[in-house]
């Protein structure tokens, strides 16, 4: 890897979130931006919600082109946009933001990254039916983006009792008010809509943090029953690469996939709404993500 060259020109992008010292997106931007000779630098930015304001403001200033956000800011950083894309209007959070000469759009890319990732596998889902597991900010991206690119129907189970539970209640309102698609939701502890709706299901997705490292022994779903033979099942989670759920699906003859490639395409969204290139994938994925 070659040092990068800072300029009197160099644009600045971004992360802001805390922890962020783990996260894999200053590789991906800076390796982007070396391939394709852009005067770019991406940073790692310390920041929790209590200085979000003061940071946001501060690189405004600046003249920062633009950033990402990772919990616990994609919610807060709302308060501070000038304008919304349609899918961080409805999410109601934001990763994504670009600055054009003082005017601060929020995108949200988490949603595109999921979608990408399946039409990335072979997979074309518009005008099908999802079963969606979660209420978290994950599953609320995808669900959004889901709806937005054409899905006829998706049912989302949550646990009545979580935190979220409002929150995805709200987004199945606004789904069904302004998309052509229908969202349903129901308790994850019917078990027999959950039967009957994957029955019925091209894909599933695991949008929970259930199965991660280190409780790798957990699934949400543990009856192979459930699943259906060319049922594609997708579990954002990528630590471990195949979670138990993956692991009952292929033994049904499920096609599967896991959270490793939404991670690189919301990156690769947003790198596109940064600098108006777009990332080069093919390198990214085989330098980072095999």
């Amino acid at each position: 890897m070659t040092d990068i060259s800072i300029t009197g020109h160099t644009k600045l992008t971004g992360l802001l979130g805390s922890p962020v010292a783990h996260s894999m997106s200053p590789l991906m931007h800076n390796e982007a931006f070396r391939a394709l000779k852009l005067d770019y630098v991406y940073l790692c930015f310390e920041v929790g919600e209590e200085m979000l304001s003061t940071a946001v403001n501060g690189l405004k200033a600046a003249g920062i082109r633009g950033f990402n956000l990772t919990m616990p800011n994609k919610n807060k950083i709302m308060e501070l946009m000038d304008r919304l894309s349609p899918a961080a209007e409805l999410i109601g959070a934001a990763n994504t933001v670009v600055n054009d000469n003082g005017i601060l759009t929020g995108y949200n890319t988490d949603g595109i990254g999921f979608m990408q990732s399946v039409r990335d596998a072979g997979h074309n889902i518009t005008g099908d039916t999802m079963t969606l597991l979660g209420a978290g900010g994950a599953a609320t991206a995808i669900a959004a983006q889901a709806a937005l690119d054409g899905l006829r129907e998706i049912r989302i189970f949550a646990r009545p009792t979580s935190r979220f539970y409002k929150r995805i209640q709200a987004l199945t309102d606004k789904i069904n008010q302004i998309t052509d698609c229908r969202a349903i939701l129901c308790d994850n502890a019917d078990q027999k809509a959950l039967k009957d709706s994957l029955d019925s299901s091209t894909i599933l997705v695991n949008a929970t943090s259930v199965g991660m490292h280190p409780d790798t022994s957990k699934s949400l779903i543990t009856d192979p029953a459930y699943f259906h033979r060319g049922m594609i099942v997708s579990d954002i989670i990528y630590e471990p690469r195949k979670t138990r759920l993956l692991s009952l699906a292929e033994s049904a003859g499920c096609q599967t996939l896991n959270g490793l490639y939404m991670l690189l395409y919301q990156g690769a969204e947003a790198f596109r709404l940064f600098t108006g290139h777009d990332m080069p994938v093919s390198l990214i994925k085989q330098k980072y993500f095999q």
